[in-house]
């Protein structure tokens, strides 16, 4: 009997990249067991290294190999399960799909350390600092150009949810946190992300943790 993946996963209050793999599995409707292990612990420190080659998370293993890194589990499952439409369909469509995806996974280094993930607090205002303005211009730019681009057919970036969806997912986290407006196709479209049920989800688990990292909280 075949076992069902694990993906392991830090602190929903926090880890920002294991959101983005927990969203794309989950609302593309793939099994797995959640193993997640507190950020910056004794614990952590102990199994870390052991299910992850990077000794970060997420880390997703099928059984028989470890797949490390949010964008390359999302890949994964997209080449093995062509079904969950992780990607467009149309070539050209993908192709912008990943291009926005990988820009995030590279870049907006400003406002990562100047705008935390936390999903627990609310600190409109806050995070300002210098080069956060452009990025999140930048990435006003991106949904505006995808929702108006290719968004026909669905709510998403790319019309049905899509990788690129989950790799923003995080961002509009933060944008929720600090209070970020943008043009009211950006705005509606991280409305769409909120309410999605798996977002709300991970919400609800996020405010139930009790671990604080104290370096991670903006005050």
């Amino acid at each position: 009997m075949q076992s069902v993946p694990v993906l392991y996963i830090g602190n929903k209050n926090y880890s920002s990249w294991s959101l983005r793999a927990w969203l794309g599995l989950r609302v593309a409707g793939v099994e797995f067991e959640e193993k997640l292990v507190p950020l910056r612990t004794e614990e952590w420190a102990a199994k870390a290294p052991v299910f992850s080659p990077s000794a970060k998370v997420p880390a997703f293993f099928d059984g028989s190999k470890t797949i490390w890194e949010a964008l390359g589990i999302l890949e994964y499952i997209a080449d093995q399960q062509p079904d969950t439409m992780l990607w467009p369909l149309d070539i050209d469509v993908r192709a912008i799909a990943r291009a926005v995806s990988l820009e995030m996974h590279g870049g907006f280094g400003s406002l990562r350390s100047s705008m935390p993930m936390n999903c627990r607090k609310s600190l409109p205002g806050l995070g300002r600092n210098p080069g956060v303005d452009k990025d999140i211009n930048r990435i006003g730019e991106i949904f505006k150009m995808c929702r108006t681009g290719y968004g026909q057919g669905g709510d998403f970036l790319f019309g049905h949810f899509s990788i690129a969806d989950a790799m923003y997912a995080p961002v509009v986290s933060r944008f929720k946190t600090y209070g970020v407006t943008l043009d009211p196709i950006g705005n509606a479209y991280m409305e769409t992300m909120l309410a999605l049920p798996e977002m709300q989800e991970w919400y609800k688990a996020a405010a139930e943790e009790e671990w604080v990292i104290a370096e991670e909280e903006v005050k």
